[in-house]
């Protein structure tokens, strides 16, 4: 059970640190954030919206004792990873600049994994 709650800790502590950075970078310097947006040909209005979707998931997933969130958190996070592995890589970029993204869902898998594994260690 330790290693289980270790590595679930592990695990979504880079998923939460990956999200938050990317949501706070993108609000805290929108130039950047729309002129990156402008190169996978994204609309530029989407970078707030994206950004706090973010943030709501990484709170839905931190806070404990509400599974349907948790599960909607870990949902909407999955979903903004594949969009964008897939606006990455129709955008005509190195392999580069896409490949990386894989990881990022990699790791909301594995995490997602654990936390259902570390429900069913704990005792009933």
């Amino acid at each position: 059970m330790k290693k289980t709650l270790i590595f679930y800790w592990i695990t979504t502590g880079l998923l939460v640190l990956m999200m938050l950075f990317s949501s706070v970078s993108s609000l805290l310097s929108p130039d950047k954030a729309m002129e990156f947006f402008k190169s996978i040909s994204m609309p530029s209005y989407l970078i707030t919206f994206l950004s706090v979707a973010k943030i709501l998931g990484v709170i839905g997933i931190l806070v404990p004792g509400y599974p349907r969130i948790k599960e909607w958190a870990y949902a909407g996070l999955t979903f903004d990873l594949i969009g964008a592995l897939v606006c990455n890589y129709y955008s005509a970029t190195t392999p580069g600049a896409w490949l990386p993204m894989l990881i990022f869902i990699g790791l909301a898998f594995a995490s997602y994994f654990l936390y259902h594994r570390k429900l069913a260690l704990k005792p009933r």
